[in-house]
């Protein structure tokens, strides 16, 4: 583990003073639809102006940091965490304090945590006590999912006190974990339905309970109780089927469905099949998916690895997965951060259904996603900010206050060296767990400063952090992204209020990655099922657009930044204000099975 600064209570007077105002220029900044040169000067927080330096006189008292060279990116937004949680008989190592300090360090500035009450419990006291958990802790702002791990006619009355009045737009059911977490069919249906009336978004977690338990079964049985049963209880097909069961019951229930953690080309495939057909569906993968397979692990030490969906042997998984978040079939990348220590593993030797499930990734999510992405030639540099930051925010209604350089947006800025490496080890990552999943990688593309709100927290190698300066972050129902599609309040082939192309590509720029390489063949694997049986980056140039050009690269007309009134505050930044999914429909509008 590293060793840093010790954490600052909240943030001093003369803290705040001195770190309010600050000023970045000779940057490439770069947005998940463009890329331009422009300066930016912060203030309180929030970015006040994108512009030439012409444009503006800068105040006395600024922090001025010379980004030449480098890229400036919105800070990473990690949608699916686990902080402190409580699971198999223990509690995960990284709170909200260790957690968020280890987002920072890696450039991620908003995490989305996720509220799971215990069967019987209710909604409101769940969030109650995971608030209290994590308000005085955060050292970056935050949000919740809530988990809906029973059900009854009360858990459907508190899904609407959770979106009227405590800031939750998402729900997350379990299609696994029985006798634990995981709703019947008829549970899930239910849920979608008072899901969608409430204008929330739906998440599942897909894997097929009922068969993981028979495997389960089985497997102890047959004496397997090692790590490896594991992935052997519940191998690829049990995964896939449940996501293309989970994209049908969610729309027969015409609600957006975003499904989890997503570790195998057949889910990957299901999910760009499901959105061709016009199905309102988004799917994350895992920066462990992504950056390592389980081939040449020791058995020994797989226990380390034990996570749920599981980490796959193929050592063409990443690379697969890495291919998918190109051409859309996924949209974004979580960590599913949920740390514990050996010992803590220790606890499922001798069965592995007591192993508890979950590895690192908040800290390392951003460097792997670049270093397997871009640097491997398969996304460009506003797509790697889609899936790492801007997808999330236009999901879950935090865009463009998140996820986006802009006029009015909160100031999460990360200043990236694409050239740059590092190499990723336990003895230097900011986790409190005492070992790490991608130990040895080497990375291009380091974060070598990250500002949360304009509060400069990592510079030259020293993450700086303030424990309770994070905030809890509203996200309102009825996200723009989602619903004005799904409910066709704009064309296919544009917005009518605005004129703005909704026909996105999100990696539209596509033409500049090497498609060569994403059209190679992956090997067919053998299901599993069957063992049951028996170089450097070149900076992107001035101006290019990754999308449609409809993003404003500037304020025009020369502001006095020492105009004691100044704000432009009504100045947002309007393109892809209410940017959506390009869905498009079979011929004749109908929908049907793609399994």
């Amino acid at each position: 583990m590293s060793t840093s600064p010790k954490p600052v209570k909240k943030v001093p007077i003369h803290l705040q003073s001195a770190q309010n105002r600050v000023y970045i220029k000779n940057g490439q900044i770069v947005n998940h639809d463009r890329t331009f040169k422009a300066d930016i000067y912060i203030e309180d927080g929030t970015i006040k102006f994108v512009g030439s330096s012409s444009d503006i006189v800068i105040p006395g008292g600024v922090r001025v940091i010379d980004a030449g060279g480098r890229l400036i990116i919105p800070g990473g937004i990690d949608p699916h965490t686990h902080m402190q949680l409580k699971f198999g008989g223990t509690v995960a190592v990284d709170d909200f304090y260790h957690g968020t300090k280890a987002a920072i360090a890696g450039g991620t500035t908003t995490i989305i945590d996720f509220v799971l009450p215990d069967k019987g419990e209710s909604l409101v006291e769940a969030y109650d006590k995971w608030r209290a958990w994590a308000d005085p802790k955060v050292c970056c702002d935050y949000a919740f999912h809530v988990g809906i791990t029973w059900w009854s006619k009360s858990v459907a009355d508190e899904m609407r006190i959770m979106c009227e009045e405590l800031g939750i737009n998402s729900f997350k059911m379990f299609m696994a974990y029985k006798g634990l977490y995981q709703l019947n069919d008829t549970e899930l249906l239910d849920a979608f339905e008072r899901i969608r009336s409430l204008g929330g978004v739906a998440q599942v977690h897909a894997e097929n309970g009922d068969v993981i338990a028979k495997n389960v079964g089985k497997l102890l049985a047959a004496g397997i109780t090692g790590p490896e049963g594991h992935e052997l209880s519940r191998q690829e097909e049990v995964e896939a089927e449940a996501v293309n069961r989970a994209c049908i019951l969610a729309h027969q229930m015409k609600v957006p469905l975003y499904v989890t953690s997503i570790t195998c080309k057949s889910s990957a495939e299901i999910i760009g099949r499901a959105r061709r057909s016009g199905y309102c569906v988004f799917g994350e993968t895992l920066a462990s998916s992504i950056g390592r397979s389980m081939n040449g692990v020791r058995k020994q030490d797989q226990v380390l690895y034990t996570t749920s969906p599981p980490i796959r042997e193929s050592a063409e998984t990443p690379r697969q997965l890495m291919k998918s978040l190109a051409y859309d079939d996924l949209q974004t990348t979580g960590s599913d951060n949920c740390t514990f220590n050996k010992d803590q593993k220790s606890l499922g030797k001798g069965d592995f259904t007591k192993i508890p499930n979950g590895v690192n990734g908040v800290e390392d999510r951003m460097s792997v996603v670049w270093e397997k992405g871009v640097h491997a030639g398969l996304l460009d540099p506003c797509r790697f900010v889609a899936v790492t930051s801007t997808n999330a925010a236009k999901i879950f209604n935090l865009y463009p206050q998140k996820g986006r350089i802009a006029v009015g947006s909160d100031a999460d800025i990360v200043i990236w060296n694409p050239n740059a490496t590092r190499t990723i080890s336990k003895d230097t990552h900011h986790h409190a767990c005492d070992f790490n999943i991608f130990e040895g990688m080497t990375c291009h593309g380091v974060p070598e400063m990250v500002l949360v709100r304009g509060r400069i927290c990592v510079e030259n190698g020293v993450v700086r952090v303030a424990e309770g300066y994070g905030r809890f972050l509203n996200t309102p129902i009825r996200p723009p992204y989602v619903y004005d599609v799904l409910e066709g309040k704009v064309s296919l082939k544009g917005d009518d209020r605005n004129g703005e192309d909704h026909e996105e590509q999100l990696n539209g720029g596509l033409k500049k990655v090497n498609l060569a390489a994403l059209e190679i063949e992956i090997p067919y694997q053998e299901p599993i099922s069957r063992a049951l049986m028996a170089g450097n980056v070149a900076m992107p140039s001035e101006g290019s657009l990754a999308s449609t050009p409809s993003g404003r690269a500037r304020v025009e007309s020369t502001r006095n930044q020492q105009e004691s009134t100044f704000s432009i505050s009504e100045e947002l930044d309007k393109s892809g204000n209410r940017a959506c999914i390009k869905v498009r429909n079979p011929p004749g509008g109908k929908s049907s099975g793609f399994w």
